[in-house]
């Protein structure tokens, strides 16, 4: 669907929990389950968001494995008409159990978010000693034929700075995409963005690294990621700034929250509250074509919108 902004509206990003294993500071305090979607009222959503042009979906949280029925929400959004690709995002913990499963119910695509390959500052960060059960999740992924692989990293000055170089070094020893994401200022008093580490300064310590291209292009005008590679890389190196460098004019995202809230925009407070329509499927269409065309042009970090989703909830 095209919004206002003249964007394809195609990419839904599904968060099925607030809950989580882990207690990642940027990422707010462990939250109780609350209210969650059943794996129904989510086929019911993502079938009416379909048929507004939704094709790719990512299954989010929180974390998306906490959830026991996981690949029941996987295999009933499979089975919707024009859904053309299911991809997950998780902290990689649970992902050697489910890596089989989710593959054959459809996920192929699988993002694992990783800050570190350091066991100490693992623990640090998300207060569990895991590094080595998100490895063996890595391995699984690989060994299943999940694809493509990639690693989310969010760097910050002071605490995992100078993890770059050991996270792009997987990049270049496995085909596995490491992406560095800036992080999100979900508040207007300036604190965070102190700790912001831009995707230019990363790209100023490899020089190696070049615009990755393919078919003689590169990727830049059509992902919200620009690649970069190396010669005798298998893998590529990827940058999402938000902070640094805009990309709301490519954005072709909208997001459903974990209580059947929507929210157009990860940068703006706004939300809309679609549960009253749920059991009205040509309702449901229509009050989700009215939230996309209510998408705004670009995100409000500046102004401190955001602030009161974290993304334990939204799904980053």
């Amino acid at each position: 669907m095209i919004d206002r902004f003249n964007r394809d509206i195609n990419y839904l990003r599904v968060s099925i929990t607030k809950r989580c294993n882990l207690n990642c500071s940027y990422c707010g305090a462990k939250k109780e389950a609350g209210v969650e979607l059943t794996p129904v009222q989510i086929e019911k959503i993502v079938r009416a968001f379909a048929d507004c042009g939704i094709t790719k979906v990512r299954l989010t949280g929180g974390e998306p494995l906490v959830r026991q029925d996981i690949t029941e929400i996987a295999q009933r959004i499979a089975n919707i008409n024009g859904i053309k690709k299911i991809a997950l995002t998780t902290n990689g913990i649970f992902l050697k159990k489910y890596a089989e499963e989710l593959k054959k119910v459809g996920v192929t695509a699988i993002n694992i978010s990783l800050d570190t390959t350091d066991k100490e500052q693992f623990r640090a960060i998300t207060g569990y000693d895991g590094l080595d059960k998100v490895f063996e999740g890595i391995d699984e992924c690989e060994r299943v034929g999940l694809s493509p692989i990639r690693l989310n990293a969010v760097l910050t000055k002071g605490r995992n700075d100078n993890q770059a170089e050991s996270l792009i070094s997987i990049a270049k020893d496995r085909k596995i995409d490491v992406r560095f994401i800036e992080l999100m200022p979900f508040s207007s008093d300036g604190e965070r963005d102190e700790l912001v580490v831009t995707g230019e300064e990363i790209l100023k310590s490899f020089p190696d690294l070049k615009p990755f291209i393919k078919d003689g292009t590169t990727d830049f005008e059509k992902s919200v990621a620009r690649y970069y590679t190396a010669e005798g890389y298998k893998g590529r190196i990827g940058f999402i700034t938000p902070v640094s460098n805009r990309f709301c004019s490519e954005c072709n995202r909208i997001r459903l929250l974990s209580d059947g809230k929507i929210k157009p925009c990860l940068g703006n407070d706004a939300v809309y509250d679609i549960m009253h329509v749920i059991e009205n499927e040509e309702g449901l269409r229509k009050e989700i074509e009215k939230i996309i065309m209510s998408k705004p042009r670009e995100h409000s970090f500046s102004c401190g919108y955001g602030n009161h989703h974290g993304l334990n909830l939204i799904g980053g």
